[in-house]
């Protein structure tokens, strides 16, 4: 199934929902039937996850909070993964839900909120050290694609692409976080466990290809060895002058052919993608030199973050004429900026979440009131919600998951519970999060079974009752 497809889905069988009645009081189900997939067809199961959502369900008395809670936290582990051992090792592919690929970014942040269990569950631990490994094999084999196939030999759907496509590819958009997710995935697997195991020669060979494609993408002397076209109805899916993207100026931040959205760029300096870039190559350098003792390479690693950085601070701070100095969201480097947020991570909203600004950063600040007002061109407001969306699916279609990170960069009360509040009533009495709904109408929703937008939503819950209990209470 395309990536575009909207799903409107109201039984959810791909989600593994047994079918239930329901009754709708206000739009609310007054009843909460079992949606979550049966436990003898979970594709893995965790003790640690099943603990944090039985200690969720005794200290959260909303019944509805409860319900959401056990069917999207688990969601990833539940329906999306399939882990095994090969040649002695883990191995993990792990699918975005109704999309039988293996996205970089979308897989990586779909095991995100578990690693937080990994040291008490040690077949967790293993299955989130297989995706690391299964992640290293895909950059290794492509590193400018942003998806890949569990079956190496599968000829990807995409029959009109040019670009160098090769078996095993679902898809060939150059997304620059699509190499900057692994990289903060093992980092912080690293650190929590101390697990060297994943971090092998391959490993390093896989941090070497994204160093060289970082550099290739920064176009100092070329236009780089990427390129893409699609014959296709939808503009954002290809990309223009003969598909290297709209000209830049190379002056040191490194060009993004499509957004973590699978939108193509306008101007190819994408500036969250670079933020998170600056952030992920000192995460590397650092493991590098623990990890392989290899002086040169982390020197490269960090001129690179420094470099990035530096021209981030000249090129990508703008003076706007409400909110002061903010972030643009693309530059090309020429003197141009585009001023928007995008819903789909990295935004400027999440740079915090990702570790890649300081959340008391004063233009971080001034950037986050931009993006959350109707001075962003894609933050819509409707009478059932507000929240950011973007060219991926349409006018008025809000992304749960810019609700999402809205409130897990808020150290607002009243912020954070307005969020949740709003999750609550806007899944259409699912019981998952969507990819996107109408700003009015929450039952015309795309992706029916989308795992990121699930855990991530989980992720916010659990965060909330361990550090804001209390604001849990008043929900």
């Amino acid at each position: 199934m395309k990536r575009r497809t909207f799903i409107q889905n109201t039984s959810l069988l791909g989600a593994g929902i047994v079918a239930s009645k329901f009754s709708f009081a206000a739009g609310l189900p007054q009843e909460f039937p079992i949606v979550r997939v049966a436990e003898a067809k979970r594709h893995f199961k965790s003790k640690a996850v099943d603990n944090a959502i039985k200690t969720f369900q005794e200290n959260v008395k909303n019944p509805e909070l409860n319900w959401l809670f056990e069917n999207c936290f688990p969601n990833t582990l539940d329906t999306t993964v399939y882990h095994t051992d090969k040649n002695g090792r883990p191995d993990t592919y792990v699918i975005t839900g109704d999309i039988d690929a293996m996205w970089l970014r979308d897989s990586s942040a779909q095991v995100w909120p578990y690693l937080q269990f990994v040291n008490e569950d040690a077949p967790l631990k293993k299955l989130i050290a297989g995706v690391i490994i299964h992640q290293t094999q895909c950059i290794l084999k492509d590193p400018y694609a942003n998806a890949f196939y569990g079956d190496a030999n599968k000829v990807g759907e995409w029959k009109t692409d040019r670009t160098a496509m090769q078996p095993g590819v679902h898809e060939r958009k150059w997304e620059i976080d699509s190499l900057c997710y692994p990289i903060r995935l093992a980092y912080h697997y690293w650190k929590k466990t101390g697990d060297k195991s994943p971090f092998d020669t391959d490993w390093k060979k896989g941090i070497e290809a994204t160093l060289k494609t970082f550099k290739d993408q920064q176009r100092k002397n070329t236009k780089g060895s990427y390129h893409f076209q699609r014959e296709t109805t939808q503009p954002t899916d290809s990309l223009p002058m003969a598909g290297y993207g709209f000209p830049v100026n190379p002056v040191g931040l490194i060009c993004s052919a499509f957004r973590p959205s699978d939108d193509a760029t306008i101007f190819p300096f994408l500036i969250p993608s670079n933020f998170f870039a600056v952030s992920s190559l000192k995460q590397a350098a650092e493991m590098v030199k623990t990890l392989q003792a290899d002086a040169s390479l982390e020197s490269s690693l960090l001129n690179l973050a420094d470099e990035v950085n530096m021209a981030i601070q000249k090129y990508a701070i703008v003076n706007h004429p409400k909110y002061g100095k903010i972030y643009a969201f693309e530059v090309d480097g020429f003197g141009s900026s585009y001023l928007m947020d995008d819903s789909n991570v990295p935004s400027l909203l999440a740079l915090p979440y990702l570790g890649s600004v300081k959340l008391s950063d004063p233009i971080y600040q001034n950037t986050r009131k931009f993006a959350l007002s109707l001075d962003n061109p894609y933050f819509f407001k409707g009478t059932a919600a507000e929240g950011i969306g973007g060219p991926h699916a349409g006018q008025d279609m809000i992304w749960p998951m810019s609700i999402t990170m809205r409130a897990l960069t808020s150290t607002d009360d009243k912020e954070i519970k307005m969020c949740i509040e709003t999750l609550q009533k806007t899944h259409a009495g699912k019981g998952f999060m969507h990819e996107s709904f109408n700003t009015n109408d929450p039952s015309k929703f795309t992706r029916a079974w989308f795992a990121w937008s699930n855990t991530l939503f989980g992720e916010l819950l659990w965060r909330t009752h361990n550090e804001k209990p209390v604001l849990l209470k008043l929900i």
